[in-house]
């Protein structure tokens, strides 16, 4: 968001004055290729933009290059601990790694850069919780967010070294105040470089969705963070959607209809989970950034949504419909199904 400099890896572009991207993880091997070929036009679905790919063996490398010429969807390989790894990823067509330089051999790391210059590669450099070394920790006085930065700082400066620059920075953990923290003093000391952030093993449902989305917001409402990904013990799409609703949430990208509905109380005059459900599968066809209302009476109706495109509010005797806070008719609950899918257009 606030980054300077930008790279492009194909024809994605992050940093600069580039939308915030939303990426994901592939969760299948990926030697399993029409399992792999069919998550990833899943991802294309979900909206996602890119995706990492563990490389764990080169045996998987021509099982990658596979991927990379079937697949319209941004891989960025994901490497741990072996350059050669990171050698055959590029070779396979990946235009995007993922390393931690700090374990990598000097002489070996030079390899990965000399071939990431020549192919166009940019490298995403990433720290987390579980690499902090103790030497680190002890530079930082026990301070797992400072010696998260140390982490990152140690690596960056490998690479700029070398005069490789084209830098994603990016420091997780899995302590929401911890990683908020590590971003912050990225940013600080590095603000000409894109950065990816995302709170890592969130964990499954509600509690990882507000782990990640918690961690998230706070740094791109300081205006941290080119891409993100929200980490889920769930399928990657899921990751994708929740991407896309912290973004609209905040205001910064838009993918999707806005739905609004009232937390219902003593005064509804309707059953607005039961709407919701009916109104939901009819939304897939309006264009991204529509704001739907379903409300529970008339406090909440038209005048509290009047900045709806479309909505709903119960009544004594069924529900109104409304446009853009004008009634457009009142009907009986058991019509509405017949109605809203004519209502619903633009």
């Amino acid at each position: 968001m606030n980054s300077k400099r930008k790279v492009k890896i194909n024809n994605l572009t992050i940093g600069g004055s580039a939308p915030v991207r939303v990426e994901s993880m592939l969760k299948i091997s990926l030697d399993k290729h029409e399992e792999v070929l069919a998550q990833c036009e899943r991802l294309i679905d979900s909206g996602c933009e890119m995706a990492r790919a563990a490389l764990p063996d080169l045996k998987f490398a021509p099982d990658l290059k596979f991927l990379t010429e079937h697949t319209k969807l941004t891989i960025m390989a994901d490497i741990h601990f072996d350059p050669a790894l990171a050698i055959a990823a590029m070779e396979s067509g990946c235009r995007a790694i993922r390393i931690n330089p700090g374990n990598m051999p000097l002489n070996k790391l030079n390899d990965v850069i000399t071939t990431a210059k020549n192919l166009g590669v940019v490298i995403r450099i990433g720290a987390n919780g579980g690499s902090i070394s103790q030497k680190q920790l002890d530079e930082a006085k026990g301070d797992r967010a400072q010696a998260l930065y140390l982490a990152v700082r140690q690596q960056a400066e490998l690479l700029l070294s070398q005069n490789f620059t084209d830098l994603i920075l990016s420091a997780k953990s899995s302590s929401v105040p911890e990683c908020i923290k590590a971003n912050e003093l990225i940013a600080k000391n590095y603000p000409d470089f894109p950065m990816h952030i995302g709170l890592t093993e969130a964990g499954p449902g509600d509690g990882g969705i507000v782990k990640g989305t918690a961690c998230i917001s706070n740094l791109l409402l300081k205006g941290i963070g080119d891409t993100l990904r929200v980490s889920l013990t769930d399928e990657p799409e899921r990751e994708v959607k929740v991407g896309y609703e912290i973004l609209k949430a905040l205001e910064l990208r838009v993918k999707g209809v806005n739905l609004i509905s009232c937390p219902t109380c003593g005064r509804r005059r309707a059953d607005v989970m039961k709407l919701v459900k009916v109104v939901e599968p009819l939304l897939k066809n309006l264009p991204d950034g529509v704001s739907v209302a379903v409300m529970g009476c008339e406090v909440n109706g038209p005048k509290e949504a009047r900045h709806a495109k479309f909505g709903i509010a119960g009544t004594p005797g069924g529900a109104v419909l409304f446009r853009e806070g004008k009634p457009a008719g009142e009907y009986k609950f058991e019509d509405l199904e017949k109605i809203l899918p004519e209502f619903l257009k633009v």
